[in-house]
């Protein structure tokens, strides 16, 4: 089985609700960290830039004396709940796209507006 349909099966039951976060951190991690990762990279990132925003550390590279010279292995913590929203939607995005092609991050930075406006907003708020 290829890793990317490994990936696949696992944003499935993921989206499904058989899988656990852990279990998607694992396969998303291994795939995109891979030997074969460089050609699944790119529909990938948007996947690990929702897990690495959500859980920073999760995942861990330990030198082996196999190719591709680390192996990856996903941290004992449990992927906070509160942001398995942001993975399922990130998973179901992924999922859509016809032949795999990249995935638009579902965790977007605030722009200078929004960021402005919520500055100005607790100001006024804070003073009444």
């Amino acid at each position: 089985m290829s890793s990317s349909s490994s990936v696949k099966e696992t944003l499935e039951g993921f989206v499904a609700g058989r899988v656990k976060a852990e279990r998607v951190v694992e396969a998303v991690a291994a795939a995109y960290y891979g030997e074969h990762g460089a050609r699944s990279r790119e529909h990938l990132r948007p996947l690990l830039d929702v897990i690495e925003r959500a859980h920073p550390g999760v995942v861990q590279l330990a030198g082996t004396a196999d190719r591709p010279g680390f192996s990856v292995r996903v941290s004992e913590r449990p992927f906070p709940r509160d942001h398995e929203g942001a993975l399922r939607e990130a998973a179901v995005v992924f999922l859509g796209q016809p032949g795999f092609s990249a995935p638009r991050s579902v965790l977007r930075a605030p722009g200078l507006f929004s960021r402005l406006y919520s500055a100005v907003r607790r100001f006024f708020t804070a003073s009444t």
